[in-house]
């Protein structure tokens, strides 16, 4: 079987391509091959800056014949159809065939295609690609139509087999397909040719390229370290920057430098974000200080003076960058140490959202949010709401304004500089926190307070204004941030009602508090029964105006009831939104939490059975039971008293349907025929008073174990018990018992939403 190389050789294409781009160049290559019937044993893709590179190995050299017959219509059909089947089929009239059928005579068409030799199919599958390749950006060069990421110059497309290689031939606006490649575009001269990918991998380490980026990688973080130790220092490690750069040389040439004394005062968060977003310069640091004290740049060539002139113009360039940043930095000093006053007004000309006011709104929001919070998490209340309202001051500063990605931690350094407390220094650095599945969790108290009113203010502002994730589309990424507000209350073991969070902060961004007090004619008399008969609403339930004129009409306010009702219409339907808010927004609360713990291994029927009890808000509360309730419904006692429980439920539930009557006034064992019946009696009372203490006490596995003694007694019972006897006061009391055994093993969860 040949092996096929592909290379689209073209001008430099962006490091942040390149991944994707193999990816795209091996799928639509080798599907085109089997969808055209071609099998194939492996193929590998590959990528420098300046060339596309795909192998296939074991590939057919050709497509099978093959024969397919299809149905068509009666052949008394109408002429239409069957000239739609002859459309569909290529043929002609004459050749179709005419067969018997249960309804009749109809045409069948039999349709034969020969095998295909592979070159002819790779060059269409080939030409296919290159003119539909799904680059995010792409250009137009010359006079020619084709479109490529930047100027194609050359096609290598080679099978290779036994007897040798062999062009396939494919030429592509005017650029015809060869066996020829070139190498490094200054330490190498001149295009060769090559037979086999191994052939054409060796010539291209040869002509210095390597082709893998992944060993591209590995030589510039071995060559990186290497100069690292040998200077005494420590190389700072970025996954990210190191895939980039691999994306940006062919032959990858580490170089160390050392930053100047002028600038080691600066964060090395600084120093390090300026060298890489500017200058793709990996960090150095000394481990004894922690401080950035070099770094090392990738050049693409080797040189004769081992790189010294291009370290020395990256270092001239390098020290125009950080002077920029020591500019920022000590001018942004003078503005933290006078209080930050002059970034907390600037935030007051910054919009959050134009339906959700301003960065100074918002500020004051999560402060207000924060204190209430505070005292939940364990944090002082008053420094608190300082973290808060100082967290986000760093957004105005210059630093910030250059480098985005350091927000929130300069906010510590300049809270630090500034003489504050560390904690609100702290909260200012981690408020964001967590922004992804791992990313750390804050877990000094303040630094949660802070971080839970942010997200929380952020979810409950954007529900006050129904924007709420649709599909898969999340623009203000909000399932984020309540896997954030997850993560924070589970991390820290809090234990908080993020019912009532959700409503605090769903009164202030439907100002609840300011309608409330409006100035109203006869408010002292009035307002305080209509904001009374708002409350009483119940919550999910809207209310109308007309339902609340009655109501103060029979309270004998007829007169003034229409005045008020019109002066508080901003009131009663900003209420209406807040009595089925947070319900909502807990629910998608749920949602993520679910999620959440099914990557856990914690099923979706476990969740929603803790899901169905009280307290479902508190969500430590409710992974605790599900946690303990999967735990146990892995063994065997659970497996069996799930199989009990819902005998007993089922037989109760078809009883109570065909009786009429719920069965819950509550089993006398006087009535108890049989020692087996006895022995329920007894196992239910003894479970009974383990399992409300432990219930009680959130000790959920205990529960659960004192339930695991039920598995026996149920069994033994249903084995001795006849339900529905004839004897109705026997019956009575045996469907009781059942209501029994339903209420106790449901004190954790509702098993009856667990499947199986």
């Amino acid at each position: 079987m040949p092996d096929l190389l592909i290379e689209l050789f073209s001008e430099e294409i962006p490091a942040r391509m390149q991944a994707r781009a193999r990816e795209d160049l091996k799928s639509m290559v080798t599907n085109g091959l089997v969808e055209a019937g071609l099998t194939y044993a492996s193929a590998g893709a590959f990528s420098t800056p300046r060339r596309l590179t795909l192998a296939v190995e074991g590939l057919t050299a050709q497509s099978k014949p093959v024969r397919e017959e299809r149905k068509g219509p009666n052949t008394t059909a109408p002429a239409a159809a069957i000239e739609g089947f002859l459309r569909s089929t290529g043929l002609t009239l004459d050749q179709l065939e005419r067969r018997a059928d249960k309804k009749g005579e109809v045409f069948f068409a039999v349709i034969e295609k020969p095998g295909r030799a592979a070159p002819a199919i790779i060059a269409e599958v080939l030409e296919a690609t290159i003119r539909n390749f799904p680059w995010p950006k792409s250009m137009r060069w010359g006079n020619g139509a084709l479109r490529w990421v930047r100027p194609l110059h050359s096609i290598l497309c080679l099978l290779t087999d036994e007897s040798g290689a062999q062009v396939v031939p494919l030429t592509v606006e005017g650029i015809t397909a060869g066996n020829t490649t070139e190498g490094h575009r200054f330490l190498s001269k001149g295009r060769f040719a090559v037979t086999s990918f191994d052939d054409y991998a060796v010539k291209l380490k040869r002509a210095h390229v390597i082709l893998d980026s992944a060993e591209r990688e590995a030589a510039i973080w071995q060559g990186a370290q290497n100069l690292a130790f040998a200077a005494g220092l420590e190389l700072v490690e970025d996954r990210g920057l190191l895939a980039e750069v691999a994306g940006l040389v062919e032959w990858p040439v580490p170089l160390m430098g050392r930053i100047a004394e002028d600038f080691l005062h600066l964060p090395p968060e600084v120093l390090q974000t300026s060298m890489k977003e500017h200058q793709k310069f990996f960090s150095v640091k000394n481990p004894r200080t922690g401080r950035i004290e070099g770094f090392v740049t990738v050049a693409n060539t080797e040189t004769t003076d081992h790189g010294a002139t291009i370290l020395k113009g990256n270092q001239k360039v390098l020290t125009a960058r950080l002077s920029d940043a020591r500019f920022f930095w000590d001018n942004d000093l003078r503005v933290a140490k006078a209080g930050m006053g002059d970034w907390l007004e600037g935030l007051k000309s910054v919009t959050f959202h134009n339906k959700l006011g301003s960065q100074a709104d918002r500020i004051d929001r999560i402060a207000a949010l924060a204190r209430e919070i505070a005292p939940l998490v364990g944090a002082d209340a008053d420094m608190a709401e300082q973290a808060a309202r100082l967290a986000k001051a760093d957004l105005r500063s210059a630093m910030v304004g250059e480098f985005p990605e350091l927000q929130g931690l300069m906010g510590m350094y300049y809270a630090r500089e500034a003489g504050l407390p560390e904690p609100v220094a702290l909260a200012a650095r981690d408020h964001y926190s967590p922004l992804g599945p791992s990313d750390a969790v804050p877990t000094e108290p303040v630094s949660v307070a802070v971080a839970l009113a942010d997200k929380i203010d952020t979810l409950t502002g954007f529900w006050a204004i129904d924007e709420k994730p649709t599909g898969s589309k999340d623009p203000f990424a909000l399932r984020r941030a309540a896997l954030g507000v997850i993560r924070l209350v589970l991390g820290d073991g809090v234990k908080i009602s993020v019912r009532a969070i959700i409503g605090l902060s769903a009164a202030d961004h439907l100002n609840l508090r300011e309608l409330s007090g409006v100035g109203v004619p006869g408010r002292e008399k009035y307002l305080d029964e209509v904001v009374d008969l708002l409350r009483q609403a119940g919550a999910g339930a809207p209310i109308s105006e007309n339902q609340i004129v009655d109501q103060l009409a029979r309270r004998g306010m007829r007169l003034e009831a229409a005045d008020i009702i019109v002066r508080l219409r901003d009131y009663l339907g900003a209420l209406n939104k807040y009595n089925v808010l947070p319900t909502d927004l807990l629910s998608f609360f749920h949602d993520r939490l679910k999620v959440f713990l099914k990557d856990q291994g914690i099923r979706h029927d476990v969740i929603d059975a803790c899901l169905a009890m009280p307290g479902n808000d508190d969500l430590t509360l409710l992974v605790k039971r599900a946690e303990a309730l999967a735990a146990f419904l892995k063994t065997e006692d659970g497996t069996n008293l799930l199989q009990g429980f819902k005998q007993a439920n089922n037989l109760l539930t078809q009883a109570e349907a065909k009786d009429g009557v719920e069965y819950s006034f509550g089993a006398d064992p006087k009535f108890a025929e049989t020692d087996t019946e006895r022995a329920l009696f007894t196992a239910l009372d003894a479970a009974e008073a383990a399992i409300t203490p432990a219930t009680a006490a959130e000790d959920f596995p205990a529960a659960m174990a004192a339930m695991a003694a039920l598995r026996e007694p149920i069994r033994a019972y249903f084995a001795a018990v006849q339900i529905n006897t004839d004897n109705q006061i026997v019956r009575r009391n045996r469907l009781n018992l059942l209501h029994r055994i339903r209420a106790i093993c449901s004190g954790v969860a509702d098993l009856t939403r667990i499947e199986g």
